[in-house]
């Protein structure tokens, strides 16, 4: 009777089912410690991968700045191809998370499954129209004289959609059960490869700026490969697959799309704030300027790499909690990981701030680059004035789509970056007369706004739900 006890204590008003794993166990465990737990072995991937996207663009400097704007005007179409596989990703984790927390393991391993098959079915749809379309997407963005570069390098990416489809997808997937650690071990690997490849394939092969797109699709499949080897081959994962008699279940289906397609969409809104961006600074500057701004940018991703992480772990942290509906774990969770990401961004600020031209430095080494550095300076001065911000707006987004209400974070995200941040932009710059750095200010204050609205809605979100639970009513 002890044990019975103790073990209801332990896990909630769900008794445990089924084969259980380390990571699963601490996500039914104190939320603090999850958070910490969880999050540190994405942030160390995080951490790496930006460090491969900051040797990926001095690589590619060396090719000179028109390689840099060509790689700027292609960033926007990776990043939505990005967004789809992380969407469904996130959809199918997050669906995965709250089952775990319900105790539902025949769930958990019907979502995996439908996840994988869907992932398929997208692949071979997004391949063929951005094939298609590549040179069109290239002629209509602005491009201009480095259209050729550009479409060199996002073909070769897009020819490789499935390798993104499924890493990033069984990526999600081990985050969702807990397993941080091996999800960082694959994420790493890929990312030092990434790094050996670059200069192999750019320069040895004399490959070019589309050496790079290689060089990211070869590092890719060796980690796509790992994870598969763990899922069907050592069969150790929390999640098992059968794909034996598989049918179509519409409920997982939408369960998958609630926080999958709204996902999507929300880091399509970001790619499409990159194009609109891109045209504001060519209507203001020039190509340069979209040079500065994608390699400032990718500079920037190091900066919140913890908070990638801390956001990460929070879908499956707070998934886990609502699927015991258990609201104020999700409201200590969040407030916590909100605190954590908020003191490390403003130290990452800080040293971003001070080393600015330094950094600058070493991705404009080469003559044809070296006319960007002052600018690249001053934006990465000026970004470092929203880091702090940006940890309210992520990780409560996060929350959002743990939850299940991926359409909640998309209002939010679409708010932020595809309304304020392009019109203060265009405030900046046109209305105050600031130029270039109006646009780069413009995106701070942006960012701030945003993020600060979408922190306070999720609070009220989770006082509401708490409230609705104690008083046995509805939200």
């Amino acid at each position: 009777m002890v044990n019975g006890e103790a073990e209801s204590k332990k896990f909630g008003a769900h008794p445990p089912t089924g084969k259980t794993t380390v990571g699963v166990d601490i996500l039914l465990g104190d939320p603090k410690k999850a958070v910490i737990k969880l999050s540190i072995p994405i942030i160390v991937a995080m951490s790496v991968q930006t460090i491969y996207s900051l040797t990926d663009t001095f690589w590619v400097a060396g090719l000179g700045a028109d390689a840099l704007a060509a790689v700027g005007f292609a960033f926007p179409f990776f990043f939505i191809q990005m967004a789809l596989t992380n969407g469904l990703g996130i959809g199918g984790g997050a669906a995965i998370s709250r089952r775990i927390g319900a105790r539902d393991k025949a769930g958990v391993d019907n979502v995996a499954v439908h996840t994988f098959v869907m992932m398929a079915i997208l692949t071979v749809f997004f391949t063929a129209l951005a094939l298609y379309l590549v040179e069109d997407l290239f002629m209509y963005s602005g491009a201009g004289d480095v259209t050729g570069l550009g479409v060199a390098y996002a073909r070769v990416l897009f020819m490789g959609s499935f390798v993104f489809f499924f890493s990033n997808s069984a990526n999600s997937i081990l985050r969702s059960e807990g397993d941080s650690k091996r999800s960082m071990q694959a994420l790493v690997i890929g990312s030092v490869l990434n790094i050996i490849f670059d200069p192999i394939f750019i320069y040895t092969f004399d490959l070019g700026v589309a050496g790079a797109a290689w060089a990211t699709i070869a590092s890719y499949a060796i980690s796509g490969v790992l994870m598969f080897y763990w899922f069907f081959v050592k069969k150790d994962t929390y999640v098992s697959f059968s794909f034996r008699g598989f049918k179509f279940d519409r409920e997982i289906i939408m369960d998958i799309f609630r926080v999958g397609i709204p996902s999507s969409v929300q880091q399509v809104a970001l790619a499409m704030t990159a194009l609109l961006m891109n045209l504001i600074i060519v209507a203001v500057s020039s190509t340069d300027g979209v040079a500065v701004y994608s390699t400032g940018w990718r500079v920037a991703t190091i900066a919140i790499a913890p908070l990638v992480g801390i956001a990460s772990a929070m879908v499956a942290i707070g998934g886990a909690a609502i699927g015991e509906n258990d609201y104020k774990k999700a409201k200590e969770a969040h407030i916590y990981a909100t605190e954590i990401g908020v003191l490390v961004e403003a130290a990452m600020g800080i040293v971003i701030f001070f080393f600015a031209a330094d950094i600058a430095a070493v991705f404009t080494q080469a003559e044809t680059a070296a006319r960007i550095a002052p600018e690249l300076t001053r934006l990465l001065k000026i970004m470092t004035f929203f880091y702090p911000s940006v940890a309210f707006g992520m990780i409560s987004a996060s929350l959002f789509q743990g939850a299940g209400k991926g359409t909640s974070a998309l209002i939010a995200t679409l708010l932020r970056s595809l309304v304020m941040t392009p019109l203060f932009a265009v405030i900046f710059a046109y209305g105050f007369e600031w130029g270039l750095p109006g646009v780069w200010w413009g995106l701070v204050a942006g960012t701030v706004i945003g993020s600060v609205i979408t922190f306070v809605w999720a609070q009220v979100y989770l006082r509401c739900m708490i409230k609705a639970g104690e008083a046995g009513g509805k939200c």
